[in-house]
């Protein structure tokens, strides 16, 4: 197989994964096949010999296509929701992918589409792609030439606007409390095989420098390896929101010392472990307790 070959399969194993994305992005079907496939040229045109993460630097990329197509809707009108029904595929006339439509599915309800809507350009790049894929505020940053902190500022504003719309689904704030307590509850007992139940398989944590000198990895990947992290651990962890998101704090006194952040679809996607305190003062962390008021 050649180079070539080889570059073409490993772009058709992440398509279902970017046209997600591109979904969320443009919430067209027709605009998300379009994105993906000027994701593609980009790649075909590229050095891949400086790429190590090719299904970030994909995600990435076809992120970066679909804010670009964002921000020109502006200069002309955008098309009315559809409300008769689901969206035609663009791909008219050829084969149905059945894991692709599955996946556009069940992932992209009509109800949270409207809601992303209503976001800035910017802000809805900067949520689908940390709170939907767990792409990092350091990653998102180099693309809309941001800091890391003005980002993690950006999601916080739009999933503040998300969770008032009241949108159900794969945002919703109950169900991804229970997710992380249930996950917390497996940690604290040692139960490992119910901590990788609630992972997914391509799970990401990634820690700050503070953490990593407190024994965490700067990013570790996969849920058999952050299962294994944290059987047993969490002991002191107190259930918190983090910026908005469920997660975790552990503190001395009444100061927090070390905060975990909880990125939940169906299951948890990614992890965010923050112990850094110039970092940590910049939170806005509630007490689980104190939210379900």
């Amino acid at each position: 197989m050649s180079d070539a070959d080889l570059l073409a399969r490993r772009f058709e194993e992440n398509r279902p994964r970017l046209r997600a994305v591109a979904q969320r992005m443009l919430g067209s079907g027709a605009e998300a096949e379009d994105a993906v496939q000027d994701t593609w040229l980009r790649l075909s045109r590229a050095d891949v010999t400086g790429i190590d993460n090719l299904a970030g630097w994909l995600t990435t990329s076809v992120g970066r296509v679909c804010l670009d197509r964002l921000r020109t809707r502006t200069t002309r009108p955008e098309q009315p929701w559809d409300t008769a029904g689901p969206e035609p595929d663009s791909t008219e006339g050829g084969p149905v992918d059945p894991e692709r439509e599955a996946m556009l599915a069940e992932s992209v309800g009509r109800a949270l589409l409207v809601v992303l809507d209503t976001l800035a350009p910017t802000e809805r790049f900067v949520f689908v792609l940390h709170d939907m894929f767990a792409v990092s505020f350091e990653e998102i940053a180099a693309v809309v030439d941001r800091t890391p902190a003005a980002v993690r500022q950006i999601a916080s504003r739009a999933r503040r606007r998300v969770h008032q719309d009241g949108t159900v689904g794969e945002t919703d704030p109950a169900r991804q409390r229970r997710v992380v307590e249930a996950f917390l509850a497996a940690s604290r007992e040692g139960r490992f095989d119910d901590l990788v139940s609630l992972l997914d398989p391509h799970v990401v944590m990634r820690a700050d420098p503070v953490a990593v000198g407190l024994g965490s990895a700067a990013e570790t990947r996969g849920s058999a390896a952050i299962a294994g992290f944290f059987n047993g651990r969490a002991q002191g962890a107190v259930p918190a929101y983090v910026d908005g998101l469920p997660g975790a704090v552990v503190q001395i006194g009444r100061e927090a010392r070390l905060t975990l952040s909880f990125i939940v679809t169906d299951r948890i996607i990614g992890i965010e472990v923050v112990a850094d305190p110039a970092q940590l003062a910049t939170l806005e962390v509630t007490s689980a307790e104190a939210q379900r008021r």
